[in-house]
């Protein structure tokens, strides 16, 4: 499958027209009962929790090569394939994983728009069932590690002009009113965008239209001429929002998996409120 054949944002209707190709690798990221309840045909299951590592404080941090290595290779994957991920809480943990995929070298990703929910509301083929799925022999490296960021990169960077620090939390968690770490707030020049703002309610939380997503974005001061770092509280909402900037151009994005849950709890790290 050519590498331009499925966008990074993939709609309902494209991807049930390449269900059959071979090079196609679909992974649900629900839990095991639900995928077991119905999915989409083909897909393989990957529980979200397999692809973060909790190091306390910070939990989401990825997990080393020689566990993702196993992982992947339990659902087939290869470097052939062209993987298309979903969920249905709005496409996290789907993002999550094409994020981690990405910062392991793999460039044939698509995130479907809209995830179970659309497919669902479309009535679209769903198959029952355990995943009897092939395995694969995987070899999972940090090719493209430039994707990943840490507190010291962006310690480092802060105040940077050509720097765009994007927290995809809820505006009370931004302000500090909602503490999920030992102390609230944000880092420091951050501008809040909630993750779910981008998508639309009423379309099967599909993303909003590229114009209206672009417009907030560039009021915040989030442009491509910049250095994006996203984060949230363990990097699952904040992959989304790499992957809106991914599916929007931006040549220069950055996830930060330690996130608030690591700098929040960190006293040496500087915060504002």
């Amino acid at each position: 499958m050519p590498e331009s054949l499925l966008p990074p944002l993939v709609d309902t209707e494209t991807l049930q027209q390449h269900l059959d190709d071979p090079h196609l690798l679909i992974v649900d990221l629900r839990p095991k009962d639900d995928y077991e309840e119905g999915h989409i045909p083909g897909a393989r299951s990957l529980d979200y929790s397999e692809i973060v590592q909790a190091q306390p404080p910070a939990m989401g941090m990825l997990p080393d090569e020689e566990r993702l290595g196993r992982v992947l290779s339990r659902i087939g994957l290869t470097p052939e394939h062209h993987v298309v991920a979903y969920d249905e809480e709005g496409g996290g943990r789907a993002a999550r994983l094409l994020w981690t995929l990405e910062a392991l070298g793999h460039r044939q990703l698509s995130l479907l728009d809209g995830g179970l929910i659309a497919w669902d509301e479309e009535e679209r083929p769903i198959e029952e069932g355990p995943d009897r799925g092939a395995s694969s022999d995987y070899q999972a490296r940090f090719e493209n590690a430039g994707v990943v960021t840490d507190k010291q990169h962006i310690l480092a960077r802060l105040g940077a002009a050509d720097l765009a620090l994007l927290d995809a939390r809820s505006p009370g968690e931004f302000r500090g009113q909602d503490m999920r770490a030992r102390r609230g707030g944000h880092i420091p020049g951050a501008v809040n965008l909630n993750w779910t703002e981008v998508m639309d309610p009423e379309d099967s939380l599909r993303l909003k239209p590229n114009p209206e997503i672009q417009a907030m974005l560039k009021a915040r001061g989030v442009t491509p001429d910049k250095e994006v770092v996203v984060y949230c509280q363990t990097h699952h909402r904040s992959a989304h929002t790499y992957w809106v900037l991914r599916h929007l151009g931006y040549p220069n994005i950055k996830g930060y998996p330690g996130a608030w849950s690591e700098w929040g709890n960190d006293p040496e790290m500087p915060v504002e409120r």
